[in-house]
């Protein structure tokens, strides 16, 4: 992913992957809600995320489309996190996260499944 997208702009972004497309007067309100945006924030939000070829914007209605789909972002995201904490070592990673953590027996499980998977 070459769009850089930061925390507020994700949160346009969550409401468009969650709900689907939605008019920006919808997301507006959405994040209203959960968030105690204004409408001018929310706005604003959306057309840098048009700017950064994130969303797109059909009329008329102002209907909002996420153009980037939220597992690459999650992607991106997660090799930016791990080369910048954690010297690029995903075990690093892990370590980290589990060494916080207490976890069931089928937590263990499943991550055993998913490493399984994975080799």
């Amino acid at each position: 992913m070459a769009v850089k997208l930061f925390d507020s702009e994700l949160k346009v972004m969550d409401v468009l992957w969650r709900e689907g497309d939605r008019p920006a007067r919808q997301i507006a309100g959405i994040l209203e809600t959960e968030t105690g945006w204004n409408v001018n924030t929310t706005y604003t939000l959306i057309k840098r995320c048009i700017k950064k070829g994130a969303i797109q914007r059909t009329d008329p209605g102002f209907h909002c489309h996420a153009l980037i789909p939220k597992e690459d972002v999650q992607a991106a995201e997660t090799d930016e996190l791990v080369g910048k904490l954690f010297d690029g070592s995903v075990d690093k990673l892990f370590a980290s996260l589990l060494g916080r953590k207490h976890l069931s027996a089928e937590q263990i499980q499943r991550l055993r499944d998913i490493v399984e998977e994975l080799e």
